[in-house]
């Protein structure tokens, strides 16, 4: 097949980390030819959606790992497979990138498919099992957050469209904070912040469990660093080798279902001892670390769901 990575510059991924160049890697390995392009290289040119970037390929030495061609403009309809991996902030930049890669359908296979990705996005989909997540408001107006504060005590406050553990803060019950972090927060920025009763269980780690095409197919636990309330491997997380819990068969096997019909084949969801609190659809990692950790080939299974979905 002919498969197109929307994704961030790939020479500056870290190859034993990175999902897109595992992805890469694998889909190299079965014969599949690559290109590469940045989402502001995407474009509407009078009916067709174009890219301009290069044809790739991948070898596992850092630093040497993607070999690049001369940049030439593509139509993506042409592809087979579209990859929309860049990395958040979800913004209107993403969001139109969205709209654009939903024009493809039904001859270029979208992952994930950008309508669910638009309208599913991490901190919201969530929303839709209440009674998997700890309590939580979204919210601009400073008031509905304070009470919410009020009511339960230790609490995380994050921006809703963040990612990597950016801007997230934990504020016990005694933290005079809030409001300058309102005022930080909403000077920069009109969108809302979600706030989230604390879960104590995330010392012992916030489990990140992988799914394809619906199915569970295990879990790394990322643990924080010392000192530290987050456990993004961005921000120094150490990930560990860790088994699936009847609670995270539960709530797999309730939103599995709703992922698979949605056309999300690579979802990474985030549980805190019994609670999800997020579902990662924009561009989920852990894939190397958990085929390290099981010895089991998760790259591979996720191309199968691809090929059986072209086939």
């Amino acid at each position: 097949m002919k498969i197109a990575f929307q994704m961030d510059p790939i020479g500056a991924v870290d190859i034993n980390a990175d999902s897109s160049f595992r992805l890469a890697e694998e889909a190299q390995a079965r014969g599949h030819t690559l290109f590469f392009y940045g989402p502001d290289q995407l474009a509407y040119q009078e009916g067709r959606i174009t890219a301009r970037g290069c044809d790739f390929t991948v070898k596992r030495v850092q630093g040497e790992h993607a070999e690049l061609g001369p940049m030439r403009e593509v139509d993506l309809a042409d592809f087979d497979v579209v990859w929309l991996r860049q990395d958040p902030p979800f913004d209107m930049h993403y969001i139109t990138s969205t709209h654009l890669l939903d024009r493809l359908a039904p001859g270029t296979l979208v992952v994930n498919d950008p309508f669910w990705v638009r309208n599913f996005p991490e901190k919201l989909m969530v929303l839709d099992f209440p009674d998997l997540t700890p309590p939580t408001t979204i919210a601009r107006d400073l008031e509905t957050i304070k009470a919410f504060k009020e009511k339960h005590g230790d609490v995380i406050l994050k921006p809703l469209y963040g990612n990597g553990g950016a801007g997230v803060f934990l504020l016990n019950k005694a933290d005079r904070n809030l409001s300058s972090l309102h005022e930080l927060f909403t000077g920069f920025s009109r969108e809302p912040l979600i706030v989230q009763k604390f879960l104590p269980d995330v010392a012992k780690g916030d489990k990140r469990v992988i799914l394809v095409d619906g199915e569970c197919v295990g879990a790394i636990n990322r643990v924080p660093a010392a000192g530290e309330t987050r456990s993004n491997m961005h921000v120094g997380g150490r990930p560990e080798k860790v088994g699936l819990t009847e609670r995270d068969l539960e709530i797999c096997a309730r939103i599995g279902p709703v992922l698979k019909e949605k056309g999300q084949v690579f979802v990474g969801i985030d549980v805190i001892g019994d609670y999800l609190t997020e579902i990662n659809v924009t561009s989920p990692t852990g894939i190397q670390e958990l085929e390290r950790f099981d010895g089991v080939n998760i790259a591979a299974k996720i191309w199968e769901a691809i090929e059986a979905k072209r086939a």
